[in-house]
């Protein structure tokens, strides 16, 4: 007899990679899950305009869930039958890139605590509050899984984005301290972190950012932001970024087959384990799908020699050092280096296997 279907609660599905997280699992082949997520303009609707398929016509749709309000949270659940959930997705993911999760880059004279204090609001204690809610029942039942959308800046500080590295290296250590308990009660938490994320909210946001003011921010800083941050953040996302699309499919689940004997590894970039390539929704749905979670999964390989700066150097020089180097004083030849990562030969394995 067939498993049931698990229900899958995804808190940010009305577009970018919630929405094609949404409609990956939607057309599962096997039909191992019901969807529920709140209903924001067309989130009931794949990218052809057609409703989702599936069990019980895959994506129940409710009101609009505001992870800052506790009230929102509780209504969510009652929406579900038995409010119970099998699967929470919660998106906190890039500052340039949202789904229920904010953004704050630029220096940080210019920036309010009132701004910082939303950023942590949202990306920290709304996936606490979501959390909160469902592990009760998860609990009581002995298993679920708690998938949280991070960010490579979890890892990683990055100039210019201080309060968005900061919330998510809090998302980071609070799931990581949380995950040791969980695993007794057999549910699993898996920190998927994409790296650049290219949307519409992105290309928005840059353009925002590059007139606005900053107010109390002295010249120098403003012209290093404007003239040399901002051009090279776009060359990133030109060159490393991904699709939402791309980010979905890394969540959804490992196949069993690749999936180590034993128990999940601690961090698993692209590079190193098992090659999980394509989108972050693509990595959401082989983590949901994996027999046994990894704690966390990075879905851009191109952008592991960034993170690696910092694994390979444990006093933290290395990185700060070589960052501001290529920032600062060398910003063509990291132009140069951000179009190497982009080639392919640079993600052709030439080792022995």
């Amino acid at each position: 007899m067939a498993d049931a279907p698990r229900t899958v609660l995804i808190s940010g599905c009305s577009s970018g990679i919630g929405l094609e997280l949404a409609v990956q699992l939607a057309h599962d082949p096997k039909q191992r899950y019901h969807g529920k997520g709140p209903r924001v303009g067309g989130a009931g609707k794949d990218r052809g305009g057609h409703g989702f398929p599936g069990p019980s016509a895959f994506l129940a749709l409710f009101p609009l869930l505001d992870v800052c309000s506790d009230e929102s949270v509780a209504q969510c659940l009652s929406c579900i039958q038995g409010g119970e959930v099998d699967v929470l997705v919660t998106f906190t993911t890039t500052p340039l890139v949202n789904n229920a999760g904010v953004g704050l880059v630029g220096p940080l004279e210019g920036l309010s605590l009132a701004a910082m204090q939303n950023v942590f609001d949202t990306n920290f204690f709304g996936a606490v509050r979501l959390v909160k809610a469902v592990l009760p029942g998860m609990k009581r039942r002995r298993q679920g899984h708690i998938v949280v959308v991070s960010s490579v800046m979890g890892l990683q500080g990055v100039v210019f984005n201080d309060v968005y590295a900061a919330s998510k290296f809090a998302m980071e250590g609070f799931f990581e301290s949380l995950a040791v308990q969980l695993l007794q009660f057999n549910i699993f938490i898996s920190l998927v972190e994409p790296g650049p994320v290219a949307t519409e909210f992105e290309g928005k946001l840059l353009k925002q950012v590059s007139t606005a003011e900053f107010p109390g921010t002295d010249p120098d800083t403003l012209h290093y932001f404007r003239n040399l941050y901002l051009p090279a953040s776009r060359e990133l996302f030109s060159s490393v970024g991904q699709s939402p699309e791309d980010v979905a499919k890394v969540s959804g689940g490992l196949d069993r087959a690749q999936v180590c004997e034993g128990d999940p590894p601690y961090r698993t970039p692209l590079s190193l384990g098992p090659r999980i390539q394509g989108s972050t929704p693509q990595v959401i749905v082989k983590v949901i799908g994996s027999a046994r979670p990894p704690l966390r999964r990075q879905t851009n390989a191109r952008y592991t020699p960034l993170t690696a700066l910092k694994a390979m150097d444990p006093s933290g020089s290395l990185y700060v050092r070589t960052s501001h180097r290529l920032l600062f004083r060398w910003p063509r030849l990291l132009n140069l280096g951000l179009r190497c990562l982009a080639c392919s030969c640079f993600r052709t394995p030439v080792w022995p296997r």
